[in-house]
C-alpha cells in the first residue's frame, strides 16, 4: 500500500471552533487566544491493489481559482481526484468533512467532490449533524449526503471488500468510527480525532475536546500497544511533525 498525507496546513482553533492558519516560522502559539490548540489538519490518500482510499476530506478550503484545495493536493501526489474510489469517514466535523462536496459557483449547489467515490459514513453520525449543527458540522456541505446514491450508510462494526474494517469508537464524539485496512501483512490504522497525534499515544492524555475523554485515552492506549505487537502503520490526522508513523519497527 502506498500512503499520501496531504496536508492542508497548520492552524490554531479555540473555543470558537474556528481553525486560523498559523506559520510555525513566523506566528507565536503566545499570541492566540487562551487555550488555543496547534493542529495539523491533513487528510491521507491511500492507494492499494483494489482502491484509491481518501481518508477524510480536510476543511474543504479552495484555492484562488476556486477548486478544492483537497484536489491539488491529490493531483500532486500524482493521483487524479476522479480516481478516488472510496472516501471513508471518521465523522463529519467540519475539519473532517469540509471536502465531501463544493459549491458550483454558478448556480450555487453542492456537487460531490468525488462523484466516482463511494462514501461511508456511520448512520447515526449522520443524524447527529444534522440534530446538532453549527459550529462543529456545516449543513450545508453535508446536504448532499442525505440525496446522493453515492453514500453507504453503516451501522456499527464490519469490514469492507474483505481488507477495510471499521468500529464506532465513540470517543471524540458519539459516532465517531476508526479504520483498519489490512493488505499483504500490512496493517495500517486511521484513528481521526481519537488518535489524531503521535504524542497522544504514548502518555495518558484526557483531552477536554473529547466526548468521552477517558473512553478516547483507553482507547490510544490498547491501540498503541497492539499496534506496537502487530507493527501498525498509525496515520495522524493531526500532528504537525510525525503523519505516518510505523510501530514497532
Amino acid at each position: 500500500m502506498t500512503i499520501h498525507p496531504l496536508s492542508e496546513g497548520s492552524f490554531t482553533i479555540d473555543q470558537s471552533k474556528q481553525f486560523v492558519p498559523f506559520d510555525p516560522s513566523s506566528d507565536s502559539l503566545k499570541e492566540r487566544t487562551r487555550g488555543s490548540l496547534l493542529v495539523e489538519v491533513q487528510p491521507f490518500v491511500v492507494v492499494t491493489e483494489k482502491d484509491v482510499l481518501l481518508l477524510d476530506t480536510g476543511l474543504g478550503f479552495a484555492e484562488n481559482d476556486g477548486s478544492l484545495q483537497i484536489h491539488h493536493n491529490l493531483i500532486r501526489a500524482g493521483i487524479n481526484p476522479m480516481d478516488v474510489t472510496k472516501v471513508l469517514l471518521t465523522h463529519l466535523h467540519k475539519d473532517h468533512a469540509g471536502g465531501i462536496s463544493i459549491e458550483h459557483p454558478m448556480i450555487h449547489t453542492y456537487q460531490l467532490s468525488f462523484p466516482q467515490a463511494t462514501y461511508y459514513v456511520q448512520r447515526k453520525e449522520l443524524d447527529f449533524a444534522f440534530d446538532t449543527g453549527f459550529p462543529s458540522f456545516i449543513l450545508k456541505e453535508l446536504e448532499i449526503l442525505r440525496h446522493t446514491d453515492r453514500l453507504v450508510l453503516l451501522d456499527g462494526e464490519g469490514t469492507l471488500d474483505g481488507y477495510i474494517h471499521y468500529t464506532v469508537s465513540g470517543g471524540h464524539s458519539p459516532h465517531h468510527q476508526v479504520f483498519t485496512i489490512t493488505e499483504n501483512n500490512e496493517i495500517i490504522f486511521f484513528g481521526g480525532d481519537e488518535a489524531p497525534q503521535l504524542h497522544q499515544m504514548k502518555n495518558r492524555f484526557v483531552a477536554k475536546y473529547d466526548y468521552d475523554g477517558k473512553k478516547a485515552m483507553e482507547l490510544r492506549q490498547a491501540w498503541w500497544q497492539q499496534g506496537q505487537q502487530e507493527h501498525w502503520t498509525f496515520l495522524f490526522y493531526h500532528d504537525i511533525k510525525s503523519p505516518v508513523f510505523r510501530a514497532g519497527h
